[in-house]
């Protein structure tokens, strides 16, 4: 099965675990798995996940998009937009991911692996017949090789996913042991089983100019199903099956990776992209554009059923999405002015006019989940707020900050005028019809930086209302390269963003919202959040003692971000919208993890397979 639901991992609370027999040695003594809570679902002697088909036929190659416009080399470990869909084909990792549970470990690389009762370290026994691709053994200084690698220079937001581990030693060949700088908190494990991709020590040292922190489109060896072919720089990568993958019976991959070979195209245009797809030249799309879904599919290929359309109910686990603020600019250091250009957003328009009535409003940055603030803060939530009550907004000790509520006709007079009394309070005013700094005369501006022209609709009616009050504002399209770089360099004033959520959030929060990733360039906050109390109560989730306290914590996480302002709430959408030439097969099991954005918008699962009998039925009728 694909890898997953990385960075986001919880604690498992040592007494709730069952009396292992190597207890008494200081350790848990080896497991198959390993859950966040409670015990796993499936003993040692599984043969398959329940959800997938053990005998779902192998074969057929497939044509998938690109989550990205393009991709400047295959290095996910490196800087730079590498092809997103290599984890999980090309490379594998210590443990892999179930998608009927929560939060769970299952056996890959490493067949066992035994955690201190402390849970100060973790060691993991590799199997004595997993290949890299050469042919050549994963042993156990492959493993601490690829993580120093990750620790000494891998892109900030993959480092700091380590930031706690303190070392990997190679205890013998087949066993490496990882040391962690916590006590009682299963995270670090989880995070060093499931999101650390092993490389091939002996291939990157042949030659000197290998560097496993730089990007590259030089293949090496994976140890994953799926050998790469084809690389056609920035514009497709083409995936074929080892037919003799050393993992294949394994029970976590039964039933999985049923493609022969799987080619990516990467469309800069999402339009072009649309009209290829029509056109038969990849297979599968994960839809994002309600103007697409409720009026593009309306061809002969849809109403002949060669293509189909799937409206698959989710959690949208995207988490909060909408115009990021950069707070490191001047126009946006204010919270004032934050609230006040968010008022302007004529939200309620757009959403009729635009988007057809289909997508729900953000309201929290954990949208749809149990840890969404809702209703008044009490118990654990309260209790975590309270010390902090003179250095947070009252606001954050009622219900949570909602959205800015407007009219279908546009922004609301009342919400003008409130948000040009916030921005005076905030030092500004208008001059002859120019909204500026009331000190130096400098006029309020700001770039809207947009990644895709299908945005433009929905933030034209934005510019459009902030010019009302004397705000000018633009726009300025890049490809996703730049955006990326830009991003880097915290070098935009407003983007819309998502930040995608995997429940239960984790330590990845540090780099979205913690202080000191705010000053480190290529770090996940982009919002610039610089905030004590935020920084105080990310630190109490990163090591809660239970899921009732993570879910209490993070639920008080959102009220203060959302009191802060940092962005202009969007939309999101409890649907998946997949549309697909009729060809494919897959179980018919609802999947707890079946998060169809994810990942990077992509949105296939690893238990499909390519059906005969459709798939020559396609081909007669095309």
């Amino acid at each position: 099965m694909a890898i997953r639901r990385v960075l986001a991992f919880a604690v498992v609370v040592l007494a709730a675990w069952p009396a292992f027999s190597g207890a008494q040695t200081g350790s848990t003594g080896p497991l198959h798995a390993v859950a966040e809570f409670g015990e796993v679902k499936y003993g040692p002697d599984f043969p398959y996940f329940d959800y997938v088909n053990p005998d779902a036929p192998k074969g057929g190659f497939v044509t998938l998009r690109g989550a990205r416009q393009t991709f400047e080399g295959i290095n996910t470990i490196a800087d730079g937009e590498w092809a997103t869909e290599a984890p999980g084909l090309h490379d594998a990792t210590l443990m892999a991911q179930s998608q009927d549970e929560l939060s769970s470990a299952y056996g890959y690389l490493a067949e066992t692996v035994e955690i201190a009762d402390d849970v100060s370290w973790a060691q993991f026994v590799l199997r004595e017949d997993a290949r890299f691709g050469d042919g050549e053994p994963v042993r156990a200084d492959d493993v601490v090789f690829t993580f120093e690698a990750v620790k000494s220079g891998a892109r900030p937001f993959l480092r700091a996913a380590f930031e706690d581990v303190v070392s990997a030693e190679i205890v013998d060949d087949l066993t490496v042991r990882f040391t962690f700088d916590t006590t009682g908190v299963m995270q670090p494990v989880m995070r060093v089983a499931l999101n650390l991709p092993i490389y091939p020590r002996h291939w990157w040292e042949a030659d000197e100019d290998r560097d496993p922190t730089r990007q590259t489109f030089e293949d090496w060896p994976g140890a994953g199903p799926y050998e790469i072919v084809d690389i056609d720089e920035g514009r497709s990568i083409t995936y074929q099956r080892k037919p003799d993958w050393w993992a294949v019976d394994l029970p976590a991959f039964v039933g999985t990776f049923n493609f022969d070979r799987i080619r990516y195209i990467y469309i800069r245009d999402a339009d072009v992209a649309f009209e290829a797809f029509l056109a038969g030249e990849y297979d599968f799309r994960w839809e994002n554009s309600s103007r697409r879904w409720s009026t593009g599919y309306d061809t002969q290929a849809v109403a002949d059923r060669l293509i189909r359309q799937r409206a698959q109910p989710q959690i949208d686990y995207r988490g909060v999405y909408g115009f990021f603020l950069n707070t490191r600019r001047a126009a946006f250091a204010d919270i004032r002015a934050r609230r006040a250009v968010a008022m302007l957003y004529p939200f309620e328009w757009v959403q009729a006019n635009v988007m057809y009535g289909l997508y729900q409003r953000v309201d929290s940055y954990f949208p749809g989940s149990e840890y969404a603030a809702r209703g008044l803060p009490e118990g654990i939530e309260l209790a975590a707020l309270e010390p902090f009550r003179d250095r947070l907004p009252p606001e954050v000790f009622g219900a949570p900050v909602a959205s800015p509520a407007n009219g279908p006709r546009g922004v609301e007079r009342a919400n003008r005028r409130l948000a040009l009394r916030l921005l005076g309070e905030a030092g500004f005013e208008v001059r002859d019809g120019v909204l500026v700094d009331a000190e130096t005369g400098e006029p309020f501006t700001f770039t809207v930086l947009l990644r895709t022209n299908l945005l433009e609709p929905h933030t034209q009616p934005w510019l459009r209302e902030l010019e009302q009050i004397g705000i000018q504002a633009d726009i300025r399209l890049v490809d996703s390269a730049n955006a990326a770089r830009l991003l880097d360099a915290f070098d935009f004033d407003a983007i819309p963003l998502a930040y995608t959520f995997f429940p239960p959030p984790g330590p990845e929060l540090r780099s979205r919202f913690g202080s000191e990733a705010a000053e480190q360039p290529g770090s996940a906050n982009w919002l610039g959040v610089r905030d004590p109390v935020v920084d105080a109560l990310i630190d109490r989730i990163v090591v809660a003692p239970t899921l009732a306290d993570k879910e209490a914590l993070t639920r008080a996480l959102d009220r203060v971000l959302l009191a802060g302002h940092y962005v202009v709430p969007a939309w999101y959408n409890d649907a998946a919208w997949l549309a697909y030439w009729d060809r494919f097969g897959w179980p018919e099991t609802d999947l707890l993890l079946a998060d169809y954005s994810f990942p990077n918008e992509i949105g296939f699962q690893p238990t499909w397979w390519v059906d005969p009998v459709r798939d020559a039925a396609l081909e007669e009728r095309r």
